[in-house]
């Protein structure tokens, strides 16, 4: 009897130790698909949630929509630094945000960048920092500090509608802009830098497609157009010079022009009207990335399979589709229901070439799981983990393979490696029986993944996406 409950206990304990030994398995490809979301604080959109919040209070904000984005198996968060001539991080040109502290120049106590960074980086998360190149202010009669742009260089600001605006024909405007972008680059651990679609300001358009109001800079729209094109050209090969491995996004206007592709109306011409001819951009490789803002319905005059269609055939860098979860259940798409943004999610995973992705408009949207949106989305589309993709255009040499063990324990498998210099990311895929998934993607250099897997593969990621061979054991 001693004996036999001896030797079960003893059989038990080596199960319970199960070691992993090296393997030649070859583990299929390891996903990839860009899962991202703006935040944005112009208005107190996204994050955080009002003015002049606590430096607590704004911190624990931000671990909970990262919290939420982990969950979820996102890995990018397109993160808002210059909403206007202002700053959320720590600038020696421009003062800091109102839309945090509460009152433009005034410190939240804190470097909210910095902090985005630890937080999702920990997290597995990409940061994008996005900025407003041009816009001075949203409403002309917002109060600013003595160091704004609107003080300190009034004859580079133009007003239009209710808003300031820095002459993008300005030589200050260009490389003040461009100074910024380069201070944040520089300065930061950012994965990627990303402009949205405000490079002139949008005019009101009347039924025949002729804006009510004309920028007030005495310049042609060919001229606009070619002081746009020369930032968009100027930024991307200044971020590539100094960190070729942060990626350059930007997220136009969905509708490069009215009647392009056929059948798709709109009554702003972007091309004309805001000067951002967007698809000579990704034409010319002027980005790594390009989210045209795809916010309409698959079934609509504007829909969102023929644009999203249209644009993966323009160039070959990534589309990354912006999709509206904003708009579900809301006054601008009464009865948009969460499957819409579901199967627009699907379709972006077979439409065209290039590597899958997209960007939701907004993060609160999924924060708040509006009309169920984050639940579909967990039960129906990420059900795995995914890499960011990679780079190739940039870098293709593949990071050293690391070193790996797994040992057996209460509650799952230990997998544990050595760091691979320059790579902030290992992905761990597990075999279960005859399917392999990707369990993990993990920032340490350790992780606890479910139940036994009969083998386990461990790949370095460089900063530009490349994975490395995998190191495999087996039971």
């Amino acid at each position: 009897m001693f004996v036999r409950v001896f030797l079960s206990l003893f059989l038990a304990g080596l199960a319970l130790g199960q070691t992993y030994k090296p393997s030649r398995e070859k583990p299929p490809v390891v996903p990839r698909e860009f899962r991202g979301a703006w935040s944005a604080c112009v208005y107190n959109i996204d994050w955080p949630s009002s003015k002049g919040l606590s430096a607590s209070a704004q911190k624990a904000e931000m671990r909970a929509m990262l919290d939420k984005m982990a969950s979820l198996k996102m890995n990018a968060l397109i993160f808002q630094v210059r909403p206007n001539a202002d700053a959320v991080y720590a600038s020696k040109y421009e003062p800091w945000s109102h839309w945090i502290s509460g009152t433009m120049g005034r410190s939240p106590g804190y470097d909210p960048l910095s902090y985005c960074l630890q937080q999702a980086h920990a997290r597995g998360i990409e940061v994008h920092a996005w900025f407003n190149p041009f816009r001075a202010l949203p409403n002309k009669d917002q109060a600013t500090s003595s160091n704004h742009v609107s003080r300190t260089h009034p004859s580079v600001i133009r007003l239009f509608k209710n808003y300031k605006w820095m002459d993008p024909s300005s030589t200050f405007t260009q490389q003040r802009a461009l100074s910024v972008i380069m201070d944040v680059v520089n300065r930061y651990d950012i994965d990627g830098v990303h402009i949205d679609d405000y490079f002139y300001p949008y005019p009101d358009v009347g039924k025949d497609g002729v804006a009510k109001q004309i920028f007030p800079d005495g310049k042609t729209e060919s001229q606009r157009r070619g002081y746009v094109n020369k930032f968009v050209q100027n930024m991307y090969a200044s971020v590539k010079k100094a960190k070729p491995w942060v990626r350059v996004g930007i997220s136009p206007f969905g509708i490069w022009r009215p009647g392009v592709p056929a059948g798709t109306t709109a009554r702003i011409d972007s091309y004309k009207h805001i000067s951002a001819d967007s698809r000579k951009w990704l034409q010319n490789g002027w980005c790594d990335y390009l989210s045209p803002q795809l916010y309409w319905r698959i079934k609509s005059e504007q829909s969102y399979t023929r644009l999203l269609t249209w644009w993966r055939a323009q160039g070959k860098r990534p589309v990354w589709p912006g999709i509206a979860s904003a708009r579900i259940n809301s006054t601008e798409d009464p009865g948009r229901p969460a499957s819409e943004i579901v199967n627009q999610v699907s379709y972006s995973r077979t439409i065209g070439r290039n590597y899958a992705g997209h960007v939701f408009w907004s993060a609160k949207s999924i924060m708040k799981n509006r009309g169920g949106i984050a639940s579909a989305l967990t039960k129906n589309i990420y059900q795995q983990p995914a890499l960011v993709p990679p780079m190739p255009w940039i870098s293709q040499k593949p990071p050293a393979t690391p070193g790996v063990r797994a040992a057996g324990g209460s509650g799952g498998t230990t997998v544990s490696w050595r760091k691979v210099p320059g790579c902030g990311k290992y992905a761990v895929q597990a075999r279960y029986g005859q399917h392999w998934v990707l369990s993990a993607v993990s920032s340490g250099t350790s992780v606890k993944i479910g139940g036994s897997p009969d083998a386990i593969a461990v790949s370095s990621v460089d900063r530009y996406g490349t994975t490395s061979l995998p190191a495999v054991v087996g039971r």
